[in-house]
């Protein structure tokens, strides 16, 4: 798992990158595969921009959220990519749920 904690006219803390990094690690772990993340945060005028990308299995998550704190930016942030996880880990069992259910054999009555 990489992590790259990065910020842009603005110096993240050691506790902001502990915070992120909480965050993040409850994400990563419903993908098996290594992860590649990036966190960017930006200050615009007076207020925080969160932005999240996240790489795995073939998958690409983004979220951008903008606050007046960069601890509740993240937060949601890491929201909506949790959203994003759950509408992918969704379509994958569909995916596997796609065969013919139990008991329903096709039985050839002609012969």
């Amino acid at each position: 798992m990489q992590i790259n904690i990065t910020g842009h006219h603005f110096s993240v803390s050691p506790a902001l990158k502990k915070h992120t990094l909480e965050k993040l690690i409850k994400v990563c772990k419903f993908f098996s595969v290594a992860i590649h993340a990036d966190v960017i945060f930006k200050v615009e005028k007076f207020t925080y921009v969160a932005e999240v990308s996240v790489h795995a299995n073939g998958v690409d998550l983004h979220g951008r959220e903008k606050t007046n704190n960069p601890y509740t930016a993240i937060d949601n942030v890491i929201a909506k990519i949790d959203r994003q996880v759950e509408k992918v880990k969704g379509k994958t069992l569909k995916r596997k749920r796609k065969g013919k259910p139990l008991g329903e054999e096709i039985i050839d009555l002609t012969s």
